[in-house]
């Protein structure tokens, strides 16, 4: 801000031409009216524009004399002068005006001199100049007036600069900041943003530095460092990589050398590009040297062992510069004229593995007996899958020899006798040549394997004979051809049937004891029967018709792993990704996730796991589910994916159904869904069921919670357990499982779907069900049931399990009705006379009761008393007639709570009509 020596307004004060040492012409203003009294003198600057400074600094030189130099000066005389401003956003004309007297200045400070004197020499030689500086703020308006005023001493103003103080322009950490005011107070720090320089990037934001009250930056905060490509240079200079060099990454790091077969062409390059022929793997980094595919293996050499062959190889001559060389086989099975090949089956086996061998020799078996072959050994390295050209490889043939037939799969039992059973198996996938016979050895589970007894059979079908009645046997097959036997099969067990006289045994006593269990018979029962599928190993004796699928129990195998490696596919851990937990299962947490196979989209899928700290059987228990789904092939069955054995957490994993379990699902969207939805969600699962009666296996635990849905609404039958509430009464009393207690489920399943989700029999204790279900009580329609539907719950709750209807019918049926929706209009309601008690304790006789408060007690409902008897319902008359929309206004808005209470004032209703005396 230029110096302001001039001024509008003078009072008192001299303006003085001189000059100063150096013979410059100066001005000066000077007063020293010392003599006179009640002195007054003013001097005011011109404007000044403060130019956005927030604080004003002065420095001012001047000198003083001093009083007591002066002859016979008075009391008043003083060493000493006030300086003030005056803040305005316009020039005020001074000229002849008492501006100067009357704006409201505010004073700076008074003003002192450090030093006088006593003696004058108008060449100012002897005079003692003084400078002072004072600052002030905050401004705010457009200027500013500075006002002198003295008030009694001799003084003469030299000078006057007028100022404000910045920091300047600078580039710092990369970054440049901007020239920046200082604050309104000394100690104000005022921030700068920085913006990176060119060709640099932010490493820390925000950008800042701080601007101190003297000009001066402080406190850097956050930085920019050069880009990729770009080198410091000279301390704040980003500097582009010159051609043959590169900088694969921002930062402080200078620009390197491109490594071997490499290059880069122009300037600022982030990598250095491979040379012709020459490549940069997925994981190398970009200083390291570009490398090459290797070339071939060399002298390989086979040893052929009937249907097995073993190869060597010697390592390629070029590696390509690389260290990480493995090797390829590629099996194929050719025409004896040569004259086509095709891919090897998927059952060859390589040992130690087909592809990735870190070593020169495999081993390979399983192969077709007197079949030509040919092998390629192909070497690959890290950048093999980048060359344009196929892998370097070396092929060889060889003719497999003659060999004895591979292993029979399975066994199956179709039927079964006191002293005999009949016994199938399918051909081995490999016969390698005409099977000739089979050969059966076998002996009682409980005696030593060295009592076999063989048995010989011309097809693959043999009677067992002369067996103890009700003994369990392990049984083993094996295949020959002219090359001899093959390998027996895996131990397998099966029973003959009970003699007459025990199941005579069996038929007495069951007439000596009541048809119902008690109530602590009934608890022993119940819990063993929860765990009736894990300890259940019989096998189920079926007579199979031919090209029947039949299921087949993976308990029934002497070792359970074996099942699981026949019917459950082994999935590489690394296809699986774990996202996220959505439930807890017996064994441990349940997942949802996501699986990618070779060659497949990727899909969602649920992942049981098997948590850590289990026992053997806990993981064949864990498995045995695998080994049932696996078996399993229908749209409305859960579909099994796979399992993960070979690594922890040991998984199941299935399709994913997005909308989780039936019951909660018809819980969340109560009265969403009309009926002919609902009707489809329960032929989905009658079609499931269906397929699984047909190959006759028992479900045991049919219900809502045990049925999942998908996105489509597509209902799929899942888990196996067991709960009472939805079983069959034989199967309570005398654990007889069939497809007809199934059916019984089945029923209850109808009635949580048409009542969206409701618990059977309520709050009833399971003892009150089984007495219950003992004096024929079935469970009512559920509100707005049509009575078509109520019809066939009532078909599968029949007490002779020989007159349910089949799956088959039900699938039927339930087609018809969605074939012709008429049928599904008329309600079902209580009839007016039931045919059977009600035993229900949520439907209680109504003649017992002398209040709504009592009713409301009865039926487990009393939180709405008030709801009640505040709304007017205050006999039981009046609820007697109320409808859905009264229950609604009173505020009972749970919908499993108003079908609770509507179910029973519809008996209520009806117990009215037949009341001889009308109720309080």
């Amino acid at each position: 801000m230029a110096n302001s020596s001039t001024s509008k307004v003078i009072t008192g004060f001299v303006l003085i031409h001189g000059y100063d040492e150096n013979l410059n012409t100066i001005r000066t203003y000077q007063v020293c009216n010392v003599f006179e009294p009640s002195q007054n003198n003013w001097l005011l600057t011109t404007f000044i524009d403060r130019r956005g400074a927030q604080r004003i600094y002065v420095e001012i030189r001047f000198t003083v004399r001093d009083c007591s130099s002066i002859p016979n000066v008075p009391g008043s005389c003083k060493e000493t002068f006030n300086l003030y401003y005056y803040e305005t956003d316009a020039v005020i004309a001074t000229k002849g005006t008492a501006f100067w007297m009357e704006a409201p200045y505010l004073k700076v400070d008074t003003i002192a001199a450090d030093e006088s004197f006593s003696q004058v020499d108008f060449g100012g030689r002897l005079m003692k100049v003084n400078t002072e500086v004072r600052s002030f703020g905050p401004l705010s308006k457009n200027g500013f007036y500075l006002a002198f005023q003295d008030y009694g001493a001799c003084m003469s103003l030299l000078s006057v600069r007028v100022f404000y103080k910045k920091c300047p322009s600078v580039v710092q950490n990369f970054a440049i900041f901007p020239e920046t005011m200082t604050g309104a107070e000394s100690t104000s720090l005022v921030i700068a943003r920085g913006i990176c320089i060119p060709n640099s990037e932010e490493v820390d934001v925000p950008i800042k530095l701080y601007c101190n009250g003297d000009g001066e930056w402080m406190v850097p905060i956050g930085s920019c460092t050069c880009k990729a490509g770009f080198e410091p240079d000279n301390g704040n200079v980003c500097r582009a990589c010159p051609p043959g060099t590169f900088k694969s990454t921002q930062g402080p790091g200078l620009c390197l050398q491109c490594p071997p077969n490499s290059r880069s062409t122009a300037e600022a390059a982030t990598i250095c590009v491979c040379r012709n022929g020459y490549y940069r793997g997925d994981a190398d980094q970009p200083d390291e040297p570009c490398t090459s595919v290797p070339s071939s293996p060399r002298n390989v050499i086979s040893i052929v062992n009937e249907t097995s062959v073993i190869l060597e190889w010697h390592s390629p001559r070029e590696t390509g510069g690389r260290e990480d060389v493995v090797y390829n086989i590629v099996c194929k099975k050719c025409r004896a004229d040569r004259r086509s090949c095709s891919h090897c089956d998927d059952n060859v086996d390589f040992v130690p593995r087909q592809l990735g061998l870190t070593e020169t020799r495999v081993l390979i078996s399983n192969l077709w007996a007197h079949t030509l072959y040919s092998f390629e050994i192909q070497a690959v390295n890290g950048v093999s899958n980048k060359s344009p050209y196929p892998a370097q490889h070396v092929s060889i043939d060889i003719t497999t020899n003659q060999a004895a037939p591979s292993i029979v799969p399975i066994m199956h039992q179709i039927s079964s006798t006191m002293n005999s059973f009949t016994l199938s198996w399918p051909q081995p996938e490999q016969p390698n040549g005409i099977i000739l016979d089979y050969e059966l050895r076998y002996y009682e589970k409980d005696h030593a394997e060295i009592n076999s007894t063989i048995l010989r059979s011309q097809t693959n079908t043999a009677r067992v004979e002369g067996l103890r009645p009700g003994t369990v046997y392990v049984v083993q097959v094996r295949a020959r051809t002219v090359a001899g036997f093959g390998k027996y099969s895996s131990k397998m067990c099966f029973q003959t049937l009970t003699d007459g006289k025990d199941r005579r045994a069996r038929r007495n006593s069951s007439r000596s004891v009541s048809l119902y269990p008690s109530l602590s018979h009934f608890l022993s029962l119940f819990l063993s029967l929860t765990h009736a599928h894990t300890h259940t190993h019989t096998h189920t004796h079926i007579l199979s018709s031919p090209g029947m699928k039949i299921y087949i129990d993976p308990f029934t195998y002497e070792d359970p792993n074996e099942a699981v490696r026949e019917f459950a596919k082994e999935i590489d851990v690394s296809t699986v990704k774990i996202e996220e937990v959505i439930g807890a299962g017996e064994f441990g947490e349940v997942y949802k996730g996501r699986l990618k196979l070779p060659g497949k989209r990727e899909i969602y899928v649920a992942i049981k796991t098997l948590k850590a700290g289990y026992v053997e059987k806990q993981r064949r228990d864990f498995l045995s589910e695998a080994s049932i789904m696996g078996q399993f092939d229908h749209p409305n069955i859960i579909r099994l994916e796979g399992v993960v054995t070979k690594s922890r957490p040991v998984m199941i994993v299935t399709e994913f159904m997005e909308n989780g379990a039936l019951d909660s699902f018809l819980r969340q969207n109560d009265g969403q869904f009309t009926v002919i939805q609902l009707v489809g969600m329960m032929r989905g699962i009658s079609a499931g069921m269906k397929y699984l009666s047909e190959m006759n296996y028992v479900h045991r635990d049919l219900a809502a919670r045990n049925i999942l849905v998908n996105s489509n609404l597509v209902c799929k039958v899942s888990d196996f357990g067991l709960s009472l509430r939805w079983t069959a009464p034989e199967a309570i009393a005398y654990r007889k499982f069939t497809s007809a207690s199934d059916v019984w489920s089945y029923g209850i399943v109808m009635w949580e779907v048409m009542s969206f989700g409701e618990r059977p029999y309520w709050d009833m204790s399971n003892q009150d069900v089984i007495n219950a279900i003992e004096q024929d009580y079935r469970l009512p329609p559920p509100m707005d049931c049509p009575s078509a539907l109520h019809q066939l719950m009532l078909d599968c709750w029949q007490k002779d399990r020989n007159v349910r209807p089949r799956f088959t019918d039900i699938v039927s049926t339930l087609d018809k009705m969605i074939r012709n929706p008429t049928s599904l209009k008329a309600v079902a309601n209580i009839p007016a006379v039931p045919s059977q008690p009600l035993l229900d304790r949520s439907i209680p006789d109504f003649n017992t009761f002398s209040s709504v408060e009592d009713w409301l007690a009865a039926i487990k409902m009393s939180q709405y008393r008030d709801n009640f008897l505040n709304s007017g319902f205050t006999s039981l008359q009046l609820v007697a007639q109320m409808t859905s929309e009264d229950l609604l206004r009173i505020g009972v808005t749970l919908a499993g709570h108003q079908k609770k209470i509507l179910s029973n004032i519809q008996s209520m209703r009806v117990q009215m009509s037949q009341s001889p005396t009308p109720m309080a």
